[in-house]
Parts: C-alpha cells; sequence; structure tokens
C-alpha cells in the first residue's frame, strides 16, 4: 500500500525588512518557515529602495532553505504570495532587467509632486473612485517620478518595451517564466493601493492613468485574491500552481478570518487597522482609507474594508527603554505597568512626528499630563499602554462612524499582542473582545489560505468558521471595565491629544482637530 504524501501550500511573505517562505498545513497551522534578510537602499534622506533582483534572490534562498526544513516526501499543492504594499517596480519586458531600484512604500522623494498634484486638482481629486488621497506612499506618484527623473523609463513605457508593477507583479512575472511567458497580473488588494485602481468596477481608472500619463498596456491584469495566475517554470517549486496573492495587512485581515463587522489591528512599530465592511465602499469622511480587504475568486464578490493607521504603538515602548531608561527590554513594559492599578491620571500622548489617523496633524507633538508627585516610572509605562489602545479606539470609533457597522470583535496580531495586560487593557477601552490568534503569523497564513481556498485544499468554512483550525485555541480578552469608566478614561485622553496640538516649531496656537478627535465613548 502507497502511503500519500503529506499536502502542504506554500506562502512567499515579501516584506519590507526580509522575505519568509512558510509551508500550512490541512489545518492552517505552519509546519516549517525560513527567513532572509533584505537589504535597504537610502540614496538620500527621506529616500528608499529596494534592488527587484535581491527581492527575488531572497525569495529563491527563502524557498530552499524551507524545503530544507520540510518533512520527508512534502507535497506543495499550492503557492500563495503576500507583499509589501505599493512598492513599485519599472523592468524591460523582453530581459527582466529592472530600469530602476523599487522605491519602496514609505519613501517620500515625491513630496513636492504630491504637493504640485494636489494644487491642480486637489488631495481628495481621486478619493470616489479609487478611496484614496494623494500621497507619497501610493504607487501611481512613483512611476511618474521614475517616468519624469529616470532616463529611459518614460519612453520604454509608452513604446511597450516595459511593464510597471507593484512587488507582487514582480514576483508573479518572474515566478511564471519572466521573459520566457511570465503572467503579467497584480491582484485586487494591491491594485487598490496604486491611486489608479476604480474600487467598484475592480479595474483600472481610465482618468487616473490618464492624469499620471501612463499607458494602460503596461500596466498588470487585474485578478482576484484566490484563482490559478500560472504555473512557477523553475526551481524546487516547478509546477506548483500560484493561486493566491494579498497585500501584506489584507492578507492579516484574511489570515485573522474577519468577517463583515470585524476588524484586525497589526501591533508592531505602529499599528495597522483593517476594518471588513463587506460588499459596501464605504467613503471615509474621518480621514481613513477605503479599499479591497479580499476577493476569494474570479467573479466572486469584494469584501471591502476601512483602513486607520496609528504611528506610534511598539515605537513608544522602544521609546521608554532607549530614551527614558524607564525599562531594560520591551517585555519589562507588562510587568511594570502591572505594579500598579492604573496610570493614576497620567495621560501619555506619543505624538514625536505629529498624528496620523484620525487627526492627520503634523503641528501635533508628544505630551505627558496629570504628573504628581505620587507618579512613578510604572505609572508612565501604563500610560503609554493605555496609549496605544485610546489610540486604537480613536481609529475604531472613526471607522464605525463611517461604515455604521458596530464592531463585534477586534482580532489582533503582531509582537505588542505577546503583552497580556495590553491586550486586556485594549478590551476595555474598547468594550468588546479582543482576539489574539495561537500562531502569530497571521499575513503568510492568509495567503496559504487564498491559495488553498482555490485549489480546494481550504474550504471557506475552514477559513471562517469559529471552530475551524486555529481559531479554537485563539486567546480571547473580554472586557471587565463598566460603561461609565471607560467613557470617562475616554474623555480624558482626548483632553490630553487636544493639548499637544500645535505644538511642533512654528505651528499656529493649539485648535480643536479638524480630524474628528472626539467620537464618543
Amino acid at each position: 500500500m502507497v502511503t500519500p504524501r503529506p499536502q502542504v501550500v506554500g506562502a512567499i511573505d515579501q516584506g519590507t525588512q526580509s522575505t519568509r517562505f512558510f509551508l500550512y498545513d490541512g489545518t492552517g497551522s505552519p509546519v516549517c518557515s525560513h527567513q532572509v534578510e533584505l537589504e535597504q537602499i537610502y540614496p538620500r534622506a527621506g529616500w528608499c529602495e529596494h534592488d527587484p533582483t535581491a527581492i527575488l534572490a531572497g525569495v529563491a534562498a527563502a524557498v530552499e532553505g524551507c524545503l530544507a526544513k520540510a518533512p520527508a516526501g512534502v507535497e506543495v499543492v499550492a503557492l500563495g504570495i503576500t507583499n509589501q504594499r505599493e512598492t513599485t517596480v519599472v523592468w524591460d519586458r523582453a530581459t527582466g532587467a529592472p530600469l530602476h531600484n523599487a522605491v519602496v512604500w514609505h519613501d517620500t522623494r515625491t513630496s513636492d509632486l504630491c504637493r504640485e498634484i494636489e494644487a491642480d486638482v486637489g488631495k481628495e481629486h481621486f478619493r470616489l473612485s479609487t478611496g484614496l488621497p494623494v500621497s507619497t506612499y501610493f504607487s501611481a506618484v512613483k512611476v511618474k517620478w521614475m517616468m519624469e527623473q529616470v532616463p529611459g523609463v518614460q519612453e520604454a513605457l509608452h513604446a511597450g518595451t516595459a511593464l510597471v508593477g507593484t512587488v507582487d507583479s514582480w514576483l508573479l512575472w518572474n515566478l511564471t517564466g519572466g521573459p520566457a511567458g511570465g503572467r503579467h497580473v497584480t491582484d485586487v488588494t494591491n491594485a487598490s493601493r496604486t491611486l489608479l485602481m476604480d474600487l467598484r468596477r475592480l479595474a483600472w481608472d481610465e482618468q487616473a492613468c490618464g492624469y499620471f500619463g501612463i499607458p494602460p498596456a503596461c500596466l498588470p491584469r487585474i485578478v482576484s485574491n484566490a484563482e490559478e495566475y500560472g504555473r512557477v517554470a523553475s526551481g524546487p517549486l516547478a509546477g506548483v500552481p500560484v493561486t493566491g496573492c494579498l497585500g501584506d495587512q489584507q492578507a492579516a485581515t484574511l489570515g485573522q478570518r474577519c468577517r463583515a463587522g470585524e476588524a484586525k489591528n497589526t501591533y508592531g512599530t505602529g499599528c495597522f487597522l483593517i476594518l471588513n465592511t463587506g460588499p459596501e465602499v464605504v467613503q471615509s469622511r474621518h480621514g481613513l482609507l477605503t479599499t479591497v480587504a479580499f476577493q476569494l475568486g474570479a467573479g466572486a464578490p469584494a469584501d471591502y474594508g476601512l483602513e486607520g493607521a496609528v504611528a506610534v504603538a511598539g515605537a513608544g515602548i522602544s521609546w521608554l527603554k532607549n530614551n527614558l531608561g524607564l525599562i531594560s527590554e520591551p517585555a519589562e513594559s507588562e510587568s511594570l505597568a502591572r505594579t500598579v492599578e492604573d496610570s493614576a491620571g497620567v495621560y501619555f500622548v506619543p505624538a514625536f512626528s505629529g498624528l496620523l489617523a484620525p487627526h492627520w496633524r503634523e503641528d501635533a507633538r508628544g505630551v505627558i499630563v496629570g504628573l504628581t508627585q505620587y507618579t512613578t516610572r510604572a505609572h508612565i509605562c501604563r500610560a503609554m499602554l493605555d496609549a496605544m489602545a485610546f489610540q486604537t479606539k480613536e481609529v475604531i470609533n472613526a471607522m464605525e462612524q463611517d461604515s455604521r457597522l458596530a464592531m463585534t470583535a477586534l482580532r489582533v496580531d503582531g509582537g505588542a499582542t505577546q503583552n497580556a495586560l495590553l491586550m486586556q487593557i485594549q478590551a476595555d477601552v474598547l468594550g468588546v473582545p479582543v482576539v489574539r490568534p495561537e500562531n502569530a503569523e497571521t499575513t503568510s497564513r492568509g495567503a496559504a489560505f487564498a491559495a488553498g481556498l482555490a485549489v480546494g485544499f481550504y474550504s471557506r468554512e475552514d477559513v471562517f468558521s469559529e471552530a475551524g483550525g486555529e481559531r479554537a485555541r485563539d486567546t480571547v480578552f473580554q472586557p471587565r471595565m463598566e460603561r461609565r469608566a471607560r467613557a470617562a478614561a475616554f474623555s480624558g485622553w482626548l483632553d490630553a491629544v487636544e493639548r499637544s496640538l500645535g505644538l511642533a516649531p512654528g505651528s499656529r496656537p493649539p485648535r480643536a482637530s479638524g480630524g474628528g478627535a472626539r467620537h464618543g465613548a
């Protein structure tokens, strides 16, 4: 009798700092993984680039390293991709050679260009169609910069000899053959971050492409997150179908199994929140971005999302350690904060370089208010944990106002979620359960789910069922704070935020936030 080979799904997680490759089993649990660092290139202050060929080499090394750790005889039945969003590559169609280094998502070289566009058509000109404001983040302005500043790029794109895409497109084209028949596609979530895609039609917006001068023929074909795009052309995964692709934050949303009305928050250096708003495209009036959450199959309806970012989360813990010396290591933030019952009226607004969603106030600066002779370093540490929870609540309140959906739970991932006190504070501040998965690698798992759904390795019930896979082993933090106490604590936070405004050198005197700080308790 022949013993069946163990089947798994592979997931490439190509991030800003590194590339990782995972194998996932039929329960959505990781089997093994391997990580390769990615070099950061800084040509000037505020600029950041990646070598596209180094990205490919990192993927190859991560795959090789992971397969070396895999169980004997394992069979990879499908491959998924998740990637750093907005980072943009232009390459020669015939040779596959990049025409310039990839311009990374947080690169700010397009600041002047964005100001010119805003002066011409306004910051919100493309929002109704694309869900996005004019910003240095998004791919269209990066392409326009390369067309204007890099010799040969504009000519090649208009002549049809070059292709342009985000990192997912670069990987997919090369994996499926490159110059020898590689598939030039991008998924709906990555396309939704370019400032070029019509959210409702899930197609390139002709007006936006025309404004930026980008020929549609050089852009990839937009596809869903779960279908076969092609097969790996060579290497140890040769012949494996590539069937899943999502941008990293959307992959984490799927990896967290978020259904309509549910949100996930990734606690890293900052916080990135996405609320699944279901089939409705919700235009934000409170400083959020409208995006595609996921589309699980060609022709399937898309789930949309509202996204908000908080600048300082884990970075605040690092600040307590490196700048103030209040803790010796990040993990001490929990043990120290547990020595006090609460912050004793201290509020810490970590607006070190302004406030992002929902305020968007570049003139804000960090403040600590409510200090007394009773205050200790433990209270300040506790106030920093509170700040992470309060900032998250502000974004979620904005999401609820925009979507008119009541949050039922917050699913969390990222390094700071290991701080159980922070997670309990978050549940208390929100008044809804906070769900921490046993497997924190939700980004790669989302890519694996999408790929597995396309080939029948996973079913929708496997992914979204309350009892499915790892969800049964999630840790749930239930709110314990009374409603009145929750409202009073949040009101104090909003007062502290007001005191942080207008403190940047040369800024105007403090005034009420235009971003809707007071969203209620």
